[in-house]
């Protein structure tokens, strides 16, 4: 375990330590939590970062996500909720406080990309090829709300093949999260908005 004073130097104790999971905080000083997440993620995929707050500001959470956080939580959540959540990041869960996910799902239901989203993320797949039909349509089960667990119980194949499938997609989409891929289907028309969870 290590901590860090800004996102520079976040990003010097993840090239040196390459941990699992990073916390990061959105405000801080020199280099805040947002730009700490897109130093991070210019080195590749892992870890996963799961944004800890007091802000529930839009812009923070929009910025977060499009960054590459993989979730968003308010530091006044339960510490035994706050450990179940991060479990549940290491499982693939995407953890966002209710109040943040409300206003995720209000911004995916309005017209075009999400407010401080790449607007080119995702609306193309340049470098990896189209997505399979299978990827697709694991994707739209997966905007519609549902686990890997139950991904695969609904098509009948292995929850390791799910995850396969949503990695390969998100590489071919450029995303770096099930929240983006979510996003991504709704916003593409995969999902009928009134079929998106909440």
């Amino acid at each position: 375990m290590a901590e860090a004073r800004d996102g520079h130097e976040a990003l010097e104790r993840v090239r040196e330590l390459r941990p699992d999971l990073v916390v990061m905080d959105v405000q801080m000083p020199v280099a805040g939590g947002v730009e700490g997440v897109r130093l991070i993620r210019e080195l590749g995929p892992q870890p996963r970062i799961v944004m800890l707050t007091v802000s529930d500001e839009d812009d923070d959470l929009f910025a977060s996500v499009a960054a590459g956080a993989n979730g968003y939580l308010l530091k006044n959540v339960d510490p035994d909720v706050f450990c179940d959540l991060l479990r549940g990041v290491m499982r693939g869960e995407a953890p966002i406080s209710p109040a943040i996910a409300h206003k995720l799902l209000a911004a995916l239901r309005g017209a075009g990309p999400l407010p401080g989203g790449r607007e080119e993320a995702g609306s193309t797949a340049p470098d990896g090829g189209a997505l399979t039909p299978r990827e697709t349509e694991i994707l739209q089960l997966l905007a519609g709300g549902l686990t890997n667990k139950e991904i695969a119980a609904r098509l009948a194949i292995g929850e390791g093949t799910v995850k396969n499938h949503v990695h390969h997609a998100l590489e071919k989409l450029h995303l770096s999260n099930r929240a983006q891929a979510a996003a991504f289907a709704i916003r593409e028309g995969l999902v009928p908005r009134s079929q998106a969870p909440g």
